[in-house]
């Protein structure tokens, strides 16, 4: 008699075109699927992201059994389940009497060495539902001084055709990031985001993490998430019709008590394998071949998906096991309580926080520039750093957000991901947001005690990492800039940043 073999399949592999499944005989093989402690908790996650997580694999896996395969599924509270990924794949080979794995590359470099170690023939398969594998990102990345995402775009354009004419990209540009930078006004009017009301998949689901999780910082009800195929591309259509009309003028406009705007909030639905990534740039696309989008919103938004999300990606895996504890400007500041909705008088960190905890979203915008702009002024732990974003938003998964904390947002790569620091004063936010109008700071103000501390942090990090930037092309103006003020008032401000700095360190309400 033939063993069966097992064919894992993990909670962020929810796609029947998943590699290990291709790679299955569905007459012969078990489909193992685990809730598992280890994964809920290796990083404090926001309890409604379990609760996405949970819900969608049960369902998927129900989808699995309806098709004709058999699924081996561990609930977290059955009382035999192992508590990890390879304790229950060893747990059903010993009942399956299989010695063999199937399964398709993890997103992680912990689950990848965890499956290593497995005593049993490891059968492991490329995640192919990226549009650049492992190994064509390394042989494009092979040779070249610096790794920038603007090259590594045009190339995916090529490569998929998507946006182009011929050899030419459409409308002349590859890039129309100077059209997609404009504020929303105070009576802007977005789209109401689509919710799904909870079945009793999502009910059962519910009941449990606030059960297991309910101290994780986060609310886990209301909950609206998609948790299967057929609702992630309901939000699809909603956002294509409603949204990307306007999402190329607004993607980086922020305003208070309206944390979606123009947005897709599709992340966590292509990082978990309810939607694919190329079918949703065709779509895209598409809207806009038929006039129902503009070619900037259009633009933007499909080079976050095969850019920007492409490229973290390979950086992430041509890194190493290692890229996420860098730290290349030795910053160790503890992360401040403020993050976990600690009382505050800066109302964009505020703002943002409050949002994080009560929809395990914020835009790609008020992660880089309020809260990692804030952690990246104020000197704080890019270690500390990166498990918060691991922990707190519906979408982050190691591969994707590692590169963008580690490397975009706190430049403690050293320079791999960005080609400098993503740091601004409070200039940009209250250019960028209405947050400034109702905060106890003074976004005008450069030093005294109604300072806004961005402005007091800016000049105070531009002047203690001197040495490393101030020959960097993009920061020469701002140093003579500086170098041009009075000498008093560099030492005030210096003077100001270190005492409020050490507020903050002292956990005082700042």
């Amino acid at each position: 008699m033939v063993k069966p073999r097992l064919v894992l399949v993990l909670g962020d592999q929810l796609t029947t075109e998943i590699a290990a499944l291709r790679a299955a005989d569905k007459a012969r093989d078990v489909v193992v699927m685990a809730e598992v402690m280890d994964e809920a908790r290796y990083v404090p996650h926001h309890p409604k992201k379990i609760a996405l997580v949970l819900a969608a694999m049960r369902k998927f896996a129900a989808a699995l059994e309806a098709e004709g395969r058999q699924v081996a599924y561990a609930r977290l509270d059955d009382s035999d389940n192992a508590g990890s990924i390879p304790g229950e794949l060893l747990r059903r080979a010993e009942a399956f009497e299989a010695d063999e794995v199937i399964a398709t590359t993890p997103g992680e470099w912990r689950l990848i060495e965890a499956l290593d170690e497995l005593p049993l023939t490891l059968h492991q398969h490329p995640d192919d539902r990226f549009l650049c594998s492992r190994s064509e990102f390394a042989n494009w990345a092979e040779g070249r001084k610096e790794l920038r995402m603007e090259w590594f775009y045009r190339e995916m354009r090529r490569k998929t055709g998507l946006l182009m004419e011929g050899d030419d990209p459409a409308g002349g540009n590859w890039n129309y990031d100077a059209d997609n930078r404009k504020p929303a006004s105070d009576d802007a009017d977005p789209p109401e985001p689509l919710s799904f009301a909870p079945d009793d998949t999502v009910d059962q689901v519910l009941d449990l993490v606030e059960e297991r999780f309910g101290g994780h910082f986060g609310d886990l009800r209301p909950f609206g998430f998609a948790t299967d195929r057929k609702q992630a591309l309901k939000v699809l259509d909603h956002f294509i019709e409603h949204g990307l009309p306007k999402f190329g003028d607004y993607q980086d406009a922020m305003l208070s008590g309206e944390p979606m705007l123009w947005h897709a909030v599709i992340s966590p639905y292509l990082n978990i394998g309810l939607l694919d990534p190329l079918e949703v740039c065709q779509r895209c696309e598409q809207a806009w071949q038929d006039g129902k989008a503009p070619l900037n919103a259009t633009e933007g938004f499909i080079r976050q998906i095969i850019g920007w999300r492409e490229f973290v990606r390979g950086v992430y895996f041509l890194e190493g096991p290692d890229y996420a504890r860098r730290n290349a400007l030795n910053h160790q500041r503890g992360l401040p309580d403020l993050y976990w909705g600690g009382e505050t008088r800066m109302a964009c960190m505020a703002e943002v926080v409050a949002q994080t905890r009560k929809y395990a979203y914020a835009h790609h915008i008020q992660r880089l520039m309020i809260t990692g702009n804030f952690a990246l002024l104020a000197g704080i732990d890019p270690a500390e750093v990166h498990e918060w974003y691991l922990s707190v938003y519906a979408d982050a998964y190691e591969w994707v957000e590692a590169p963008n904390t580690v490397g975009m947002s706190q430049f403690a790569d050293g320079g791999i991901v960005a080609s400098k620091p993503y740091v601004s004063s409070g200039n940009y936010i209250a250019k960028m947001s209405n947050y400034c109008r109702d905060c106890a700071y003074d976004v005008k103000a450069k030093s005294g005690e109604t300072a806004c501390p961005f402005n007091l942090l800016y000049w105070y990090f531009i002047d203690r990492h001197r040495d490393r930037f101030e020959d960097n092309p993009r920061m020469k103006v701002i140093y003579r800039n500086w170098d041009k003020r009075d000498e008093d008032d560099r030492a005030q401000i210096l003077r100001e940043a270190e005492a409020w700095l050490d507020q903050l360190s002292k956990g005082k309400t700042v």
